[in-house]
């Protein structure tokens, strides 16, 4: 086993700047958590990408219902309801699961045998100094999910990657002190045992933080959200809610795009020439909010028509659902297995045979 120390054995101080493009033959991994159903800032941010990574990688892509439980452990129930419903818009969209390991969380015990040893060689400090534990502590106290999964889970989330061997983890630039911290646990668990885990590299999302229909940042705790494949009628709802530039108080009123949240969803939705309509007849009042939104509503809608049908086909055929998330999650408990068995051989953790 190896005994010298490691050269800054801690990288967190030296922040990860840029990603890379992932040489021939890189593993991605990553996962969604399973709390609600799945929103267009879960598509844009990461599902989307994942569509285009799979292309030239392999993919490992989970539905993360242990990390879903640290702040849904009351209603567990909705967590697996949330697991089957969020694999099924993956499959509707285009994730191939041919092409990739599509899979269960809690399915795959590894993942947890493999936080046990992470943690117990994990320093507190190392977890104290994330900013999504001390950001939301207070909001985390009156939420009743001050607890201990919340504050390790960015353990559990190395070892998500790690059983699999990654290589590369599409992230959000605010996702970097986690991903940090997954490499530093990964290189720390390499000196003291003399493993040869990667240590994860970030392929990060070009799509920036999506604002959600109450103006606040996007996110299923706030219930600001556009389902991803709302019915037309939601959609509608959804968008007639939605503020827009304070300035337009009346129709006769300029506004500014840019000051407007619907603006920034028409640069998902909307082509060249509907995007010169909205600033156009934004500034110079020649359209009103109403027919700005209108439009947004026509575009997002043809877009999510084909996998919104989909879907519905895929939940409602059991059968061949289930037969597809049992065959990813064997895949990666095959693939899990290998790694634990490699782990204990270097930690030196194993049972006797004659027990």
């Amino acid at each position: 086993m190896t005994t010298q120390a490691p050269q800054n054995e801690s990288s967190s101080a030296k922040q990860i700047k840029q990603s890379e493009k992932p040489a021939p033959g890189s593993l991605i991994m990553s996962g969604m958590r399973t709390t609600h159903f799945m929103h267009i800032g879960n598509y844009h941010g990461a599902l989307k990408q994942w569509l285009e990574l799979q292309k030239d990688y392999v993919g490992y892509y989970g539905a993360m219902n242990w990390h879903a439980m640290t702040s849904s452990y009351k209603t567990p129930h909705d967590v697996m309801k949330f697991t089957r419903l969020i694999i099924a818009e993956w499959l509707a969209w285009g994730l191939d699961p041919d092409r990739n390991v599509i899979f269960v969380q809690s399915e795959v015990p590894e993942h947890v045998e493999l936080t046990m040893f992470f943690q117990m060689m994990t320093p507190m400090s190392w977890l104290e100094r994330v900013p999504t534990w001390k950001d939301a502590e207070e909001e985390a106290k009156a939420s009743d999910t001050h607890n201990l999964g919340r504050f390790m889970y960015p353990v559990l989330q190395a070892a998500d990657i790690a059983i699999y061997r990654g290589t590369h983890v599409p992230i959000g630039q605010d996702q970097i002190p986690h991903l940090e911290l997954s490499r530093d646990i990964v290189r720390r668990f390499n000196f003291l045992y003399g493993g040869n885990l990667p240590e994860p590299k970030p392929i990060f999302s070009s799509t920036p933080t999506l604002i959600g229909t109450d103006g606040r940042k996007m996110s299923k705790s706030y219930n600001n959200a556009f389902q991803l494949t709302q019915e037309p009628d939601e959609i509608t709802k959804t968008l007639r809610a939605m503020p827009t530039d304070p300035a337009r108080i009346r129709r006769e009123n300029p506004g500014e795009p840019l000051k407007c949240a619907v603006y920034g969803f028409h640069k998902l939705y909307s082509n060249t020439e509907d995007l010169a309509w909205v600033e156009t007849g934004c500034r110079t009042a020649g359209i009103g909010c109403g027919d700005c939104k209108k439009k947004l509503g026509d575009n997002i809608n043809a877009e999510m028509m084909g996998p919104r049908e989909i879907k519905r086909k895929l939940l409602a055929d059991d059968e061949k659902l289930d037969a597809i998330i049992a065959d990813g999650c064997q895949r990666a408990r095959t693939e899990a297995k290998k790694q634990m068995d490699q782990v204990r051989s270097w930690t030196g953790f194993q049972g006797n045979s004659d027990w």
